[in-house]
């Protein structure tokens, strides 16, 4: 069986996918009444909401399917997102070279019909589908096309609104809950593949006097200039995020406490060259993650905290 692609945006496709912060989390009305449609419309015994994660195909909503996940190598799901826009239909997978030795089609549940239509992060990385699955051969019509296409929207302005719960409106960097979400993934492949992770914790000095002195809006103004010179300093494959006010974060991954002297200079050197009416230095606390002191990212979150303070009171 060949194995299931891998898109060419896969980093960014799945940090996109972690800062929504809906895997492993329970079912919810709001997808599984779309899965409910599918399965009475194409009068199927499976219809799901995919998820591809970078092992594992997660089932948000499963009608009909007992499992929660499956391996992606096995998943039909993982093909189909290789191309956000066109559906992947699967008339008979025991013919289709792709599928016909798959587990799913050798032995139960015995997968023989497959339509996939791939649902989209606001960014428009491809996250996975809503499919529908039959135990027998069948065909789709256009008008069926139409139907799975206007479902995978539906299931697309779910997921857009988890997106808006996870960004932050000011700075459009991640929010405290999508920093949680997306760097608790981090840490666990990390952790797996044994590299090292560094936790940078951020504040802006005396950004409260700008508030004070020069209104609300320049402390606006200040907050988007940093944010900016964040996520023009740091590797895209890192996670950029405002927990609030003037505290932000970077999350490094595949980086240690050595590294990170050459990115913070750099970050000084934006700060203190930025062609702005208002600008301010910042203070920073590290954290090197270990597995064995960190049991939570709260506990990694206050030895930065720990470390910047201590740093404050140096200077």
């Amino acid at each position: 069986m060949p194995p299931a692609p891998i898109p060419d945006n896969e980093a960014e496709r799945l940090k996109s996918l972690h800062a929504l912060g809906i895997l492993d989390t329970a079912p919810e009305e709001r997808f599984d009444r779309l899965t409910r449609i599918a399965r009475r419309f194409f009068r199927v015994p499976i219809a799901v909401v995919s998820l591809v994660d970078e092992d594992r195909l997660w089932f948000k909503s499963g009608n009909g399917n007992g499992a929660a996940e499956i391996p992606r190598e096995h998943s039909f799901c993982a093909h189909a997102i290789m191309d956000a826009d066109q559906l992947l239909v699967v008339p008979d997978a025991t013919s289709d070279e792709r599928f016909h030795e798959n587990p799913l089609v050798q032995h139960a549940p015995e997968f023989r019909f497959y339509a996939g239509c791939p649902v989209r992060a606001p960014d428009g990385s491809a996250l996975g589908t809503i499919c529908v699955i039959d135990h027998e051969p069948r065909d789709l019509d256009a008008d069926d096309a139409t139907v799975l296409r206007d479902l995978a929207e539906l299931v697309e302005q779910e997921l857009k609104s988890l997106a808006l719960a996870t960004t932050d409106d000011l700075t459009g960097l991640s929010n405290r809950r999508g920093f949680e979400a997306i760097a608790m993934h981090t840490l666990a492949v990390c952790m797996r593949v044994e590299r090292p992770a560094t936790l940078l914790l951020f504040d802006l000095d005396e950004f409260k006097s700008v508030n004070d002195s020069l209104g609300h809006a320049a402390g606006d103004q200040l907050l988007q200039l940093f944010s900016r010179n964040l996520q023009s300093t740091f590797r895209d494959s890192d996670v950029v995020a405002r927990l609030g006010g003037d505290e932000f974060c970077v999350l490094l991954s595949g980086a240690a406490v050595p590294d990170i002297d050459r990115p913070l200079a750099q970050l000084r050197e934006l700060m203190d060259d930025a062609d702005e009416e208002v600008t301010a230095s910042f203070s920073v606390g590290v954290a090197p993650y270990d597995a064995a002191r960190h049991e939570s990212l709260a506990e990694l979150l206050a030895e930065a905290d720990d470390d910047m303070y201590a740093n404050k009171r140096t200077h």
